[in-house]
């Protein structure tokens, strides 16, 4: 009997006996299955791949054989490009619909004798029902992705509140292993761009995430991405290995430091008031918690290690310069 009859778990190696608690690979050369519980996704995201069409799941081992480098940088754009055109179709077909209603049409009534008001109840019936579906539709896929169709709601932290955005919003693969926890109160944080494209909306910034997290593991061959706290132009902080674990940020640092990185280069552009605002917020919080020392020393990667150009941003450590804690 092959692998597929039998149907083990891709995770947990067991035999999958409910064919309702299991998610298939979409991958046609694959075509594996693994428990509904041990595929890490969450409630909301398993609900979607079950009503939403054109959406399918590909396992781990599919992923990282097929959608590396390159072609992981490729097939996360080309994702991120078809949702913002269903979401672009969406709304098109609601203010396409809204156009066709008749403005003359006459009042509604369920107990007119005509003909007349019998279709325009229909029509305000199936309108409404329609309404409430594209709504539905889009809070839900809006939810999985990380991105609505009100900007500023896709920036609901906007650096003005302490907004972290978790691993698992953020679609974070597991570590390849146990993380070393981190001893605190830590004295040293370290400042330092990611050296991608900028982003300035959650969908965005999940993206580069999302993709920095592949590239550190499957190029760097690290066992998670490399930092602590992310910090996106949105204004919002992303949880890379967080408070309690030991970064992979810089040699000789990473036991006794926490890292924030900035979503960006910064050779010539500035961060965003955003991104310094929730920076302020993110320091206090730590110092609050016990994570961070109250005479922490806050100072940039290149001031550590001048000779590495990977941490030239002069730009970003510029923007500390007046801090009471920057040196």
């Amino acid at each position: 009997m092959s692998w597929n009859a039998l149907e083990i778990c891709l995770k947990c190696q067991k035999l999958i006996v409910d064919n309702s608690n299991r998610i298939k690979c979409d991958n046609g050369l694959c075509g594996r299955f693994c428990h509904r519980k041990c595929s890490e996704l969450s409630e909301d995201q398993l609900k979607m791949l079950d009503t939403v069409p054109n959406f399918s799941w590909k396992c781990d081992n599919c992923l990282g054989k097929v959608k590396s480098g390159a072609k992981m940088s490729q097939w996360l754009e080309k994702s991120l490009r078809e949702h913002e055109k269903r979401l672009e179709i969406l709304e098109q077909g609601l203010e396409k619909r809204s156009k066709l209603e008749d403005p003359v049409a006459p009042p509604i009534c369920p107990f007119l004798p005509t003909s007349i008001g019998r279709r325009a109840l229909i029509a305000t019936v199936a309108f409404a029902c329609l309404t409430i579906l594209l709504f539905v539709i889009l809070a839900t896929t809006t939810n999985l992705f990380g991105k609505t169709l009100n900007q500023n709601q896709d920036n609901i932290g906007g650096g003005l509140i302490l907004r972290f955005v978790e691993r698992q919003q953020w679609l974070a693969q597991p570590p390849q292993k146990k993380i070393p926890d981190l001893e605190q109160p830590v004295k040293l944080v370290i400042v330092l761009p990611t050296n991608s494209d900028d982003c300035s909306t959650q969908a965005q910034c999940v993206f580069r995430v999302r993709l920095r997290q592949s590239f550190d593991i499957e190029s760097v061959q690290e066992d998670d991405i490399v930092f602590n706290f992310l910090i996106g132009g949105d204004g919002n902080v992303y949880v890379g290995r967080g408070w309690d674990q030991v970064g992979a940020h810089m040699a000789g640092y990473n036991s006794r430091s926490l890292s924030l990185a900035y979503i960006g280069s910064f050779q010539t552009r500035k961060p965003s008031d955003k991104q310094l605002s929730v920076t302020r917020l993110l320091l206090e919080r730590g110092v609050k918690l016990g994570k961070i020392a109250p005479n922490y020393r806050l100072t940039a990667a290149s001031k550590l290690e001048p000779s590495l150009t990977q941490y030239k941003a002069d730009v970003l450590y510029q923007s500390f310069g007046n801090w009471t804690h920057w040196s």
